[in-house]
């Protein structure tokens, strides 16, 4: 699996900033800001509205990946995806996901030359169906999920935030948990700033995502506890009867370029 960053908006700081500061009005370029005020500003920005964060993408090429996992990759919504074809090219050097096994245990051995036998036999299967003529839009039914495949991404901040809430839990398959991981490194090598935009949800509001989820090894740190979750639950049961009885309207006022 390789991960690479191929394209990104520039400066893209400036930008958040910018975008944000024209809600109110702002009239000054946030490039001449002092280094302070740029990073106090986007700490101060991480817990309001994200929409300036649509305003900064990232391309990523992504390969050496299965099948398997880009069908769960472009369920994002909001993203632009370009994948390598199966239908008109040979495939059949692209090779497959290599199971994890433990050479040590009998069953997982047994069950790891189970699995190298079906992949390898299904691409006998495709080249022979090639050899004889069938054309690789058929062909490639034959071919496992588990084949190797390349793959364009483009997503914006704010739906990397999004995703990084769910897609870098230890809940996830191990191959999406790498890749998520991989795109995030990238992201943060170019802009450092970006790295708590970038985290599991458990890490940004110190609540699990996944309320079932009972295998988690950072849950003694969360409300997944017994006793964490019963305060949890409470307090929601709490908020939920006041936020049906209580009716307010806020009135927000900008001060010092910011609003509450």
């Amino acid at each position: 699996m390789h991960v690479e960053l191929l394209n990104y908006t520039q400066d893209a700081l400036t930008l958040l900033l910018r975008t944000k500061g024209t809600r109110l009005a702002h009239e000054d370029d946030p490039a001449g800001w002092p280094e302070e005020r740029r990073l106090a500003e986007l700490a101060y920005m991480k817990h309001t509205i994200k929409s300036s964060w649509e305003f900064c993408d990232f391309t990523f090429r992504i390969s050496g990946v299965s099948r398997s996992f880009t069908h769960q990759f472009v369920r994002t919504r909001q993203g632009s995806f370009a994948q390598e074809s199966m239908r008109s090219i040979d495939s059949s050097g692209n090779g497959y996901l290599a199971d994890r096994y433990d050479a040590e245990e009998v069953d997982s051995l047994a069950r790891h030359e189970v699995y190298d036998q079906a992949m390898l036999g299904s691409f006998d299967a495709y080249r022979s169906l090639l050899a004889q003529g069938m054309p690789p839009q058929d062909a490639r039914n034959v071919l496992p999920n588990g084949v190797l495949t390349s793959i364009i991404a483009k997503f914006n901040l704010r739906t990397l935030h999004d995703m990084a809430l769910v897609r870098l839990c230890t809940r996830v398959q191990d191959e999406y948990q790498n890749v998520f991981r991989e795109m995030k490194a990238r992201v943060v090598e170019v802009y450092p700033w970006a790295e708590p935009f970038i985290r599991v949800s458990c890490a940004q509001t110190g609540i699990c995502v996944f309320q079932n989820y009972t295998d988690c090894p950072i849950q003694p740190l969360t409300y997944n506890s017994k006793e964490r979750r019963a305060e949890h639950e409470a307090r929601v049961a709490e908020i939920a009867i006041a936020a049906d009885t209580i009716r307010h309207e806020a009135k927000p006022f900008a001060k010092s370029g910011r609003t509450m």
